[in-house]
């Protein structure tokens, strides 16, 4: 008998991105160490040798706070709703900052992970979404000062602030869809890169970041609600302020819509070009 038939050589491994859909859900949750282990090495790079450590999530918001409290509440003398216009103001750039740092990590992790990818398997969803984490670390540090000024103006949240979370939640959803989707077309096309900072940048100024929703005309609401990011704000101001910052029903809904769509077609079509990106990353 021949050594090679006393020895049979093993079967060939073949090793795909996911190519079964209940096995890539599976494998998520077998590879949460490593969605772990991405999130904290982001967060660590994030605020290693910073000169003022974590006091860079809270100044980015607070200076932008006080840039639109004299451009809008100074000059333009725009309506708060009966809310301070600098708790306003800031209790909006939580949710966008949150959206936008999101978006921005996101967009960007498959290109900063390339030396992984192009190496081992594992389910690709991991990279954007751990991603996240590093953003919802400032949205923590920055919600600190926004108690600080709710305590200074006497702004009294009451059983509205549990609904917090929800809003919150929403904001991840959000940034989360989008994301997928710039990230994987950034692959796909370097120059996407060049993109998402036009697309944060836009997006500050056409959501009610600086000015409250209700000064849309009552025509152009449902319309202006297609921006996803409108019923975040909207909810997390209602939140913030019991109840006094009006709140949007029918938008807040369009929104939630936008989102839906957003993350399930993110989903889609990430997943659709996951297996390339070994090969084009």
């Amino acid at each position: 008998m021949s050594s090679a038939a006393a020895h049979p050589e093993p079967p060939e491994l073949v090793i795909e991105a996911g190519r079964a859909e209940a096995q890539y859900w599976r494998d998520l949750f077998r590879y949460r160490e490593l969605f772990y282990f991405l999130a904290w090495r982001d967060v660590l790079v994030r605020y290693k040798q910073t000169v003022i450590g974590v006091l860079w999530a809270v100044l980015r918001p607070f200076l932008t706070m006080v840039v639109f409290v004299f451009v809008f509440g100074k000059i333009a003398k725009l309506p708060t709703d009966g809310v301070p216009y600098p708790v306003m103001v800031f209790a909006a750039m939580l949710p966008w900052q949150l959206f936008a740092t999101s978006l921005s990590e996101g967009s960007n992790s498959l290109i900063t992970n390339s030396n992984l990818i192009s190496k081992v398997y594992f389910p690709r969803l991991i990279v954007p979404a751990s991603a996240v984490i590093v953003s919802f670390v400032d949205f923590a540090i920055s919600c600190a000062l926004l108690g600080l000024l709710m305590l200074f103006y006497q702004v009294w949240p009451g059983w509205h602030l549990l609904t917090l979370p929800l809003f919150i939640l929403l904001a991840l959803v959000a940034s989360t869809g989008a994301g997928l989707w710039l990230a994987a077309l950034n692959v796909e096309y370097r120059d996407f890169r060049y993109v998402v900072p036009f697309i944060v940048q836009f997006g500050l100024y056409i959501s009610p970041v600086g000015f409250s929703s209700a000064i849309v005309p009552e025509k152009w609401r449902l319309l202006y609600s297609l921006n996803p990011m409108v019923g975040v704000i909207d909810g997390f101001r209602w939140a913030i302020s019991g109840g006094v910052s009006p709140l949007y029903l029918p938008g807040l809904w369009i929104s939630l819509g936008v989102m839906t769509l957003l993350l399930v077609s993110g989903v889609w079509y990430f997943r659709k070009m996951e297996r390339t990106f070994a090969d084009v990353i």
